[in-house]
């Protein structure tokens, strides 16, 4: 049975199309980014430029159908409860079982008699058929993470099928909240929360409707299939990067979207002209028969990404990051390098540190860096100093759509924060583990060990 996939285009009316196109026209300020879409041999790049600068990149693989699962919606099947841990692994149809934690498990309080959180033993149970979607990608030896709490996104709304969640984004001004909250009031399901996005900014009930009658079929389409199907199978799939993308970041700030595969094109532009009509305008073909440079080449990215990949990173006024990958966690190391300042020791230092808290936080979201992150600054004596570095890299941070939490500079310069890992990172994206050194840069010798374990044997 084949899964719902979420690319169908929302269909609007011409009186909503004229009220879209009409604000086109009036001159909204075109926006500072730039979105490049490279397709090549089935795999998709994104490269998303603010200026000239490369910000992110993501990448999809043709075999990234088990690797890149983040959204999907499985009927799965419980293998075992780990009361130990508080966890079961779940088997979704992938080599690896998912991992599902007891915060993660939906339950009804009536089973319960109200007598607070059960625990994950009395929920769940061995060969247990639930219904379950992939908050995490499966990383080298770990599997996928899940959640019960379903939820599908649409272009404006985000459904949450049986719950009562109900929320605006608070990127949005107070007023239009309060607008949206009205709407919400109206369109709302009874049995089903609702989450308002950024995107919902300026646009009509007529709109916010279409979007929720939607998402409700899709919903509906999903629990059908999980009826007459069983686990583990796939009950939703994402769409592929280039949409998902789309749907989750493309508005008013980006001055344009180029494509230069024809078929994803019209398919991307076909999408837009149904969501969002007003930015149809900003998306455009990069012919490769017919320009001069490949895409990627005519901005840079290729020379930029190779520079990301480095474990070195210049700043601007000669001093340096060093950027180590652990087991466990990612240190940065910042140094003064070439950087002598001119005035005295801590005023240098402190400048060094206000340009590597701007580039590591640019660094984070380009390599897509998660889990631990311990940074190195140089020592400040100034405690005035040492908070203004922390607060530029929070500001930094604050532009970077994935969750951060960061603490205090500590008396020895050190920032110890964290940042949501959802994939594998920009390292992996574009490398493969050493056959010879098992990527840990060194190789053994082998005849030297042998040899002095026959002198021990003596």
């Amino acid at each position: 049975m084949e899964a719902i996939t979420d690319d169908a285009p929302l269909e609007l009316d011409e009186d909503t199309l004229r009220r879209r196109r009409g604000r086109e026209r009036r001159g909204k300020p075109i926006g500072r980014y730039l979105m490049c879409v490279s397709v090549s041999g089935g795999v998709t790049q994104i490269a998303v430029m603010e200026g000239r600068q490369l910000i992110e990149h993501y990448l999809s693989r043709p075999a990234d159908d088990v690797s890149e699962i983040h959204g999907n919606v499985y009927l799965s099947k419980v293998q075992n409860v780990l009361p130990g841990m508080e966890a079961a692994f779940v088997d979704i149809g992938t080599p690896k079982n998912a991992v599902l934690y007891r915060g993660d498990v939906q339950y009804s309080d009536a089973d319960f008699d109200g007598k607070g959180r059960p625990r994950i033993e009395q929920v769940l149970r061995a060969r247990q058929t639930i219904t379950a979607q992939v908050t995490k990608n499966p990383i080298a030896h770990k599997g996928a993470r899940l959640t019960q709490e379903v939820s599908l996104p649409g272009r404006f709304v985000v459904l949450v099928p049986n719950s009562s969640t109900f929320g605006i984004s608070k990127r949005l001004p107070e007023s239009e909240r309060k607008r949206l909250r009205s709407i919400l009031d109206r369109v709302k399901p009874k049995q089903h929360g609702i989450i308002v996005r950024t995107a919902a900014e300026n646009i009509t009930t007529e709109e916010v409707e279409r979007d929720v009658r939607r998402l409700l079929t899709q919903w509906d389409e999903i629990e059908a299939l999980a009826k007459r199907s069983q686990a583990p199978s796939l009950l939703y799939r994402e769409p592929e990067m280039a949409f998902r993308f789309i749907r989750e970041e493309f508005n008013k700030d980006f001055r344009g979207v180029v494509i230069d595969d024809a078929d994803m094109y019209e398919r991307v532009r076909t999408y837009v002209e149904s969501v969002n009509p007003a930015l149809v305008s900003r998306i455009s073909y990069h012919d490769p028969e017919t320009e001069s440079l490949p895409l990627f080449e005519r901005h840079h990215v290729h020379e930029q990404l190779r520079k990301a990949l480095d474990r070195k990173v210049w700043l601007p006024s000669g001093g340096s990051l060093i950027i180590e990958h652990t087991e466990a966690l990612t240190v940065i190391d910042v140094n003064t390098g070439k950087n002598v300042g001119r005035s005295s020791l801590e005023e240098t230092v402190f400048r060094n540190n206000l340009e590597a808290a701007e580039e590591i936080a640019r660094q984070l979201r380009l390599r897509d860096i998660g889990g631990i992150i311990v940074i190195d600054f140089v020592d400040m004596e100034v405690r005035a100093n040492r908070e203004a570095v922390a607060t530029t890299l929070r500001d930094a941070l604050g532009r970077d759509k994935t969750r951060t939490q960061v603490f205090d500079i500590s008396e020895l310069g050190i920032v110890e924060m964290t940042r949501k890992r959802i994939g594998e990172g920009l390292l992996e994206s574009f490398s493969t583990a050493c056959a010879d050194c098992a990527s840990s840069g060194r190789i053994l010798d082998d005849e030297l060990l042998a040899g002095s374990g026959r002198a021990g044997q003596r």
